[in-house]
């Protein structure tokens, strides 16, 4: 009888060994592919981006309103991978940065960066509290700046400049209703680019396009502030041209997001547009050449 049990606990053992094992196997060939993934996580009305590059370095640029970056996180990372190497925060707006509370409690982040703007509401100084409390190193951005990675993934922050920080936001703040200067990301690797908008408006995407044209016609743009009427005109869409259009969105949300103008405007120029609220997380896969979109409602 001892025996038995004995046996008994060694299959089930050797079971649970030989299914993690199987687990482990999956999710290295899952996540660790060679390829860049850019995902737009479905997190109702906000931003939150995840970035996963070819040699398995991790970015979160934005977080949304709550928790439900966590999910989005644990999809596309490996379970036993608890290590942000960056983090960017576009702009204090709680739609933006209220899901980085969750983030800090359950991931390590390495570095954070942000614009040099603040916010005077309680929840965005709690916020900067503990990055300072957890010793996360911390700097500000303005266009120019850029990270190269070793796998020649290159992050260039293309907005705001300084000058237009001082016109829009002397004061060096921004209200929680009120939409300037949002970090703009171009995201490069081979003949990939993606460009990450933030809440940027009409005024701010004019000022970038020089540091852009090299990258059009872009593979991605994500439509600036959730397809606010005030984010795109038929002039810079005409120059940015983009293959694929992404717009980060909560169903019925209060504000009227994506607007009608928007949604014409890319039918108009037939530009392929998906929807966080429509079709969940989009995912963008490129080896440098070419990309695939795969989402819950399409796989390309």
């Amino acid at each position: 009888m001892i025996h038995s049990d004995k046996l008994k606990v060694f299959l089930i053992a050797s079971g649970l060994l030989f299914l993690l094992g199987c687990i482990l196997v999956y999710q290295n060939i899952t996540y660790n592919d060679k390829k860049l993934h850019v995902v737009f996580c479905n997190v109702g009305q906000g931003d939150a981006i995840f970035v996963r590059t070819p040699q398995g370095s991790d970015i979160l640029i934005d977080a949304g309103p709550d928790d439900s970056v966590l999910n989005c996180l644990g999809k596309n990372m490996p379970f036993w991978n608890r290590d942000l190497e960056l983090v960017i925060l576009t702009h204090p707006h709680s739609d933006h940065f209220i899901g980085l509370f969750s983030v800090l409690k359950n991931y390590k982040i390495k570095s954070f960066v942000s614009e040099e703007l603040s916010n005077k509401t309680v929840g965005f100084n709690s916020l900067m509290g503990k990055i300072k409390a957890q010793k996360i190193p911390a700097r500000f951005l303005l266009a120019g700046d850029r990270f190269i990675l070793k796998d020649k993934v290159a992050l260039e922050i293309v907005g705001p400049t300084k000058e237009f920080l001082d016109q829009t936001s002397p004061g060096g703040t921004i209200g929680e209703s009120s939409e300037f200067a949002s970090l703009e990301i171009l995201i490069r690797y081979g003949k990939f680019s993606a460009l990450l908008t933030g809440d940027s408006q009409v005024m701010e995407l004019e000022e970038i396009l020089r540091f852009t044209q090299n990258d059009i016609p872009l593979s991605v743009l994500q439509i600036p502030h959730h397809g606010s009427r005030f984010g795109l005109t038929t002039e810079i869409l005409d120059v940015l041209n983009p293959k694929l259009a992404i717009i980060s969105v909560g169903a019925k949300n209060k504000y009227g997001h994506p607007t009608p103008f928007i949604l014409d405007l890319l039918q108009s120029k037939n530009i392929k547009t998906l929807r966080t609220d429509q079709n969940g997380e989009v995912k963008v896969v490129s080896d440098g050449k070419n990309f695939q979109i795969r989402s819950k409602t399409l796989t390309k």
